[in-house]
């Protein structure tokens, strides 16, 4: 009896997400941590986020307002919920944003490496960029404990026109469009009656106008 000799071709088979897991263990996932005061978040804050998140293919850029700043010259904040429920308003239509809370539960005042320990001990399998514009990519040597933090984080430093994109510890540069609001200049521009129209996002802008807010410049 002859045999032919067949070829069998086998088609690929589809592998899932589920699957690789499985095979290879958990994808570790990218996200980004924006921090800040956010009082209040502006339009500049938004397009830098959206900026770092697509050219780095994140999974997720988190603003994570501070509950007090540890800066040497303090800036007086309006209380959490406020500044929570502006944020909330500016980035509940864009999926790529998210919001990280620990600071403002754990109180006190917010130092970036002891977020990050915290952080990295709840999500071991991600990986944090922390975001930061041109401009404090000069103050990062007065960071609380920044040798260790650096090897918590990979900082992304947004370059800025007048700001040389260089530093003594590691940085991740990329492009953004410049865009020159200030949360300082929204505050004053609110306490002396000016339109504050396109600088904030429009529910944002509502939220001011409702509440009360920034009446008083500080």
């Amino acid at each position: 009896m002859n045999v032919s000799n067949q070829t069998i071709t086998l088609s690929h088979p589809v592998i899932t997400e589920e699957v690789s897991e499985a095979i290879l263990g958990p994808r570790r996932k990218q996200v980004g941590l924006f921090g800040g005061t956010f009082n209040p978040i502006h339009n500049g804050h938004l397009i830098m986020a959206e900026a770092v998140g697509t050219q780095l293919g994140l999974k997720q850029v988190c603003f994570m307002p501070d509950n007090q700043p540890p800066h040497v010259d303090h800036k007086a904040a309006i209380p959490a919920k406020h500044r929570l429920a502006m944020l909330e308003a500016a980035i509940h239509d864009n999926p790529l944003f998210g919001l990280e809370l620990c600071e403002l539960q754990r109180g006190g005042v917010s130092y970036s490496y002891d977020t990050l320990v915290a952080l990295k001990k709840l999500h071991p399998d991600t990986d944090y960029y922390f975001i930061i514009g041109a401009d404090m990519v000069n103050y990062l040597p007065k960071w609380y404990r920044i040798d260790d933090l650096v090897k918590l984080v990979t900082f992304v430093g947004v370059k800025r026109r007048g700001y040389a994109p260089q530093s003594p510890y590691p940085i991740l540069w990329v492009d953004a469009p410049l865009i020159e609001i200030s949360s300082t200049e929204i505050r004053q521009r609110v306490a002396a009656g000016q339109s504050i129209r396109y600088l904030v996002p429009e529910p944002v802008r509502a939220y001011i106008e409702k509440e009360g807010l920034y009446l008083d410049a500080n």
